[in-house]
């Protein structure tokens, strides 16, 4: 297709501008005697390209030199019969001193103007492309010769650099690496405009994300490209320097023999031809917000995917039982499928009623109770993997079961009297102080009670029961039972009731959902602290678990942490300016607008070098906290603490800094808080902890 147009545009240009077509053009005469003889030598010539000049010159998928260029170039090697090898030049413009060194037959791209002809050792072609230079800026800016604007420049552009300083001498000019890094900078601000070649500025302005800047018309500025021999041998007698006149002799009258005409199809062809792709990340720039959801939705699955495999794997060279393997990954794949096509159909549901707030509410509402479940869906396979793995560390501090049980029994009541259910507490502790891990004990009493409410009807009733005795050892044994006058269970499926993955037919079409992870969890913790747990049913009679633990009994004092949590500060706080360290754009972009949205001021840097460097430029105290990814580029998060720490400086000390890191185990805790870290954040990030740690 792409070819048909190219002769389609090359012939409608030939017609137009009244040359003779391909077909019908003849050499007789064209050059001379000399220069056939060195044309029949058949030697190929070393041709250097200007690259990132899209879509002039650069290179192609194929690796070759591709867009307008490429197009008259072939045709110049046509009609002289001359054999050209194309190489891509170092970053930026021509440089002469390196084409000497590497010892380039020919350079492209070179500015015809009378200081390059005037130059010592160049030889320059006739121009082959005619355009001009041309600025690009927002839409909006009032463009003044005399005022003193940011210009964006690419990296060795030391042409448009020249004619800047010449014309504009009160422009500062800002280098970039790329040309699209100048429309980088001018769309964000960084920069106030930058000068290009007409065709590349034509070009990126096709890019969705620069959809507001536009080509500001100023002074006729040409810019015209011709090819350019280059040798340190002036002497005009020299055989190498005639060889290099009668190479550009030859060029010269090849492109003599294109018309303007001809040219233009060329450049039309080479511009269909090389149009700005559509990319993806195009469309998600367009549809960033709808997509925020999915794309937290995909790194879950991911970090999923990782983890239990890594978990089942593990499990299967263990028990030597490759049916294991087979059953996980069903379920797995059932558990992830479910809440993910959700995800991807509200997301299509959000882009087909974008004008619709009521609809699209509503829709976010559901899309965020997907993520959440597969987020528990996360953390319960961790846990899994963690406990099996005999690597989740339980803690031992003072906890006051006194208060434990009636912060569980206030939670769980409030959803049993919605349903209609009775809920009646039998709570006698001879001693309620223990040491334990307050989270551990009342993740399972939650998960016991929430299973006994999804599966007691309206008006029935569930049962809190807790008593303790003293082992010979003097530890202390509490027995909880968690009793309903519910559905039950079968014989059969009691038998199977702690296998992950595990739910009775019957209860899930009455649509309870869960991940059937709940109970796995829970019997691994029992053993954990010493105990066991178990269950005895009947169907549509009811249930009743048996949950025991051992710990060690303390005297209660206000080191107890009765519920898992620490108690909220007291009085307002002037909110810290935050230092986030992300090398991920996305997870950093959403941090901010998160952190900004709820009032505080944030400074966002891609790697922990930058972060020391912001940290060393700011002001004494100015930085409260620093949220600290830990895997980046240059300098990782922990190095990145400790030279925090090490700095010489007041507040170098007394910043909190925050792991802020996908890595969960006990291992990556350890060195973070050796690092100089005060806390560990671990991805996906629960919102509502983290405005905690903030002191919200």
């Amino acid at each position: 297709m792409k070819a048909a147009v190219f002769v389609l545009c090359v012939l409608l240009a030939c017609s137009l501008a009244g040359v003779p077509s391909l077909a019908e053009e003849s050499q007789d005469g064209l050059f001379t005697e000399e220069e056939q003889e060195y044309i029949d030598r058949g030697e190929t010539l070393k041709v250097g390209y200007v690259r990132d000049r899209r879509p002039v010159s650069f290179q192609g998928k194929d690796g070759e030199l591709t867009g307008i260029s490429r197009f008259i170039f072939d045709r110049i090697a046509e009609i002289s019969g001359l054999k050209f090898e194309y190489v891509e030049l170092p970053e930026g413009d021509v440089t002469y001193e390196y084409l000497w060194q590497e010892e380039f037959d020919l350079v492209t791209g070179v500015e015809y103007n009378k200081e390059n002809q005037m130059a010592k050792g160049i030889l320059m072609s006739d121009p082959y492309l005619s355009s001009r230079k041309v600025i690009a800026a927002n839409d909006g800016l009032s463009f003044k010769p005399d005022a003193s604007y940011k210009v964006a420049i690419s990296t060795g552009s030391q042409t448009i650099k020249k004619v800047i300083r010449a014309q504009f001498p009160n422009f500062e000019l800002v280098d970039y690496p790329t040309i699209e890094a100048c429309f980088d900078a001018v769309y964000r601000g960084e920069a106030d405009l930058l000068m290009q070649n007409q065709y590349v500025v034509e070009y990126w302005l096709y890019k969705p994300i620069y959809k507001d800047l536009v080509v500001i018309p100023v002074m006729e500025m040409s810019d015209q490209l011709c090819f350019s021999a280059v040798t340190p041998l002036v002497d005009t007698n020299d055989e190498v320097w005639r060889q290099k006149e009668l190479q550009i002799s030859i060029i010269n009258k090849a492109i003599g023999r294109m018309s303007d005409g001809e040219v233009a199809g060329y450049i039309i062809a080479a511009t269909l031809e090389n149009m700005y792709e559509y990319t993806v990340l195009d469309f998600m720039y367009q549809h960033r917000y709808a997509l925020i959801l999915l794309v937290i939705a995909s790194v879950l699955i991911g970090v999923l995917v990782y983890v239990n495999v890594a978990f089942r794997i593990r499990a299967i060279n263990a028990r030597a039982d490759a049916k294991a393997k087979g059953d996980f990954l069903s379920a797995m794949s059932h558990e992830i499928r479910t809440p993910l096509n959700g995800l991807i159909s509200l997301n299509y549901l959000m882009s087909q009623n974008v004008d619709d707030r009521e609809k699209i509410t509503e829709y976010l509402r559901q899309s965020s109770t997907a993520a959440e479940y597969l987020l528990s869906l996360v953390n319960n396979v961790l846990d899994m993997s963690k406990l099996q793995a005999h690597e989740l560390e339980l803690e031992q501090k003072p906890v006051d079961l006194g208060l434990l049980f009636g912060t569980v029994e206030s939670v769980e009541r409030v959803g049993m009297e919605s349903k209609g259910i009775r809920l009646q507490a039998d709570v006698e502790l001879s001693w309620p102080g223990i040491l334990g891990d307050a989270i551990r004990i009342q993740q399972v009493l939650l998960n016991l009670l929430d299973n006994a409410r999804k599966y007691t009807g309206q008006g029935g009733s569930v049962t809190l029961t807790a008593r303790q005795s003293e082992k010979e050892d003097g530890d202390i044994l509490t027995k909880v039972q968690v009793a309903d006058n519910g559905r039950g269970m079968s014989e059969e499926f009691q038998k199977k009731i702690f296998t992950p993955f595990t739910q009775e037919r019957k209860t899930v079409s009455q649509g309870n959902q869960g991940t059937g992870l709940g109970l796995s969890i829970c019997l691994l913790l029992a053993e954990r602290m010493g105990g066991s747990l178990s269950v005895e049913s009947k169907l549509d009679e009811g249930s009743c678990f048996t949950f025991l633990f051992t710990a060690k009994p303390v005297a209660l004092s206000q080191e107890a942490d009765p519920d898992g949590l620490d108690a909220d500060g007291g009085g307002e706080e002037k909110k810290p300016k935050i230092l986030i360290v992300e090398d991920n754009e996305l997870n950093g972009q959403i941090l901010m607008e998160l952190l900004e949205g709820e009032g505080f001021e944030v400074l966002h840097v891609e790697n922990g070098k930058k972060a020391v460097e912001a940290f060393e430029a700011s002001g004494i105290g100015e930085f409260g906290i620093i949220l600290m990814d830990l895997l980046m580029p240059e300098m990782n998060g922990f190095e990145a603490a400790r030279a925090i720490r090490g700095l010489d400086r007041a507040d170098a000390g007394k910043v909190k800094i925050f792991a802020s890191t996908a890595n969960t185990f006990q291992e990556d805790r350890e060195k973070a808080f050796a690092s100089g870290m005060d806390d560990f954040i671990t991805k996906p990030i629960d919102i509502k902890e983290l405005l905690k740690k903030l002191h919200i």
